[in-house]
C-alpha cells in the first residue's frame, strides 16, 4: 500500500514509537491523525507535522471508536502504540500478584489493542481496494516480553502474549476484505518507558543486545511499521524487532 496520500491514525502517537511512526508516514506522504491520551504532547507533535490530533484513551472503546470516526472516511493505516508497562511478582514476601494493576495492565496493552484493531478495521471495511488490491493495514505493538518474560513481568508479557495471539486469528478474519494486520515485538528500545531509568541501567540493556549492542531508536520501529504497509506479502505476521536478543530471566 503506498503510504503516500493514505489516511492514517497513530494511537499512543505523542511519545515514544508512536511519535516516530506519526513522524515517518507524515514523511512518506500520509495524512496523519494522532491519537493520545496526553493532550499537551499530542497537540504540539500534530502542530509540528502539519497532522490532525484527538485525544483518546484506548481503554475506553467509544473513544477509540470516537477517533476513529475523527481520522474521516478512507482510513487506509492504522498503528497502535499506546502501552504501559509494570513488574511485581507472582507471589512474594508481601503476598500475591495485586489484582488492580494486573488488570490495568491488561486494559490497556491488550483490551486497548483490542478496541483499536476492530474499531480500524470496521472503518476499513467500507473501502474500496486501490492500485494494488488492498482496502487497508493495521499495525500493532507487542514485545519480546511476550516470549521472554522477565521476572516480574507478569501483567506486562501476559498482555503482550494476548496481542501476539490475536495477530494471525485477526488477519484471517479479515483477509476476504483485503485488510492486513502485523503485528511489530520490539526488543529494549529508547522509549519513555526507560527514559526515568539511569544512565548506567540503560546502557547494560543496551549491552546486553547482541548486535546493534544498543537500545533500539524508536525511528527503527517506525521505519518496520512503514516497510509493513508497503509490503503487500507482510500478513498475519509477528516480527520481532530485537537485534536477535533473548531476554535473561531478571
Amino acid at each position: 500500500m503506498l503510504i503516500e496520500g493514505a489516511r492514517a491514525l497513530v494511537c499512543g502517537g505523542a511519545s515514544g514509537l508512536g511519535a516516530a511512526t506519526a513522524r515517518r508516514l507524515r514523511a512518506g506522504g500520509a495524512r496523519v491523525i494522532i491519537a493520545d491520551v496526553d493532550a499537551q504532547r499530542g497537540t504540539a507533535l500534530a502542530s509540528e507535522l502539519e497532522a490532525g490530533f484527538t485525544r483518546c484513551d484506548v481503554t475506553d472503546p467509544g473513544q477509540v471508536e470516537a477517533a476513529i470516526a475523527g481520522a474521516g472516511t478512507g482510513l487506509r493505516i492504522a498503528v497502535n502504540c499506546a502501552g504501559i508497562g509494570w513488574a511485581e511478582k507472582t507471589a512474594g514476601r508481601n503476598g500475591p500478584h495485586r489484582v488492580e494493576p494486573f488488570h490495568q495492565v491488561l486494559e490497556v496493552n491488550l483490551l486497548g489493542t483490542f478496541h483499536l484493531l476492530r474499531a480500524a478495521a470496521a472503518a476499513m471495511l467500507a473501502n474500496e481496494p486501490d492500485d494494488g488490491g488492498e482496502g487497508g493495514v493495521i499495525v500493532l505493538t507487542a514485545s519480546i516480553a511476550a516470549y521472554d518474560g522477565q521476572i516480574g513481568q507478569l501483567a506486562y508479557s501476559a498482555s503482550k502474549g494476548g496481542v501476539v495471539g490475536m495477530t494471525l486469528p485477526a488477519a484471517r478474519d479479515l483477509a476476504s476484505s483485503r485488510i492486513r494486520v502485523c503485528t511489530i515485538a520490539p526488543g529494549v528500545f529508547d522509549t519513555p518507558l526507560l527514559a526515568g531509568l539511569p544512565e548506567e541501567t540503560r546502557a547494560a540493556l543496551g549491552a546486553q543486545v547482541p548486535h546493534p549492542a544498543r537500545l533500539g531508536a524508536p525511528a527503527e520501529y517506525a521505519a518496520l511499521a512503514a516497510h509493513i504497509v508497503e509490503n503487500p506479502m507482510l500478513n498475519g505476521e509477528v516480527i520481532r524487532l530485537d537485534g536477535a536478543l533473548r531476554m535473561p530471566p531478571r
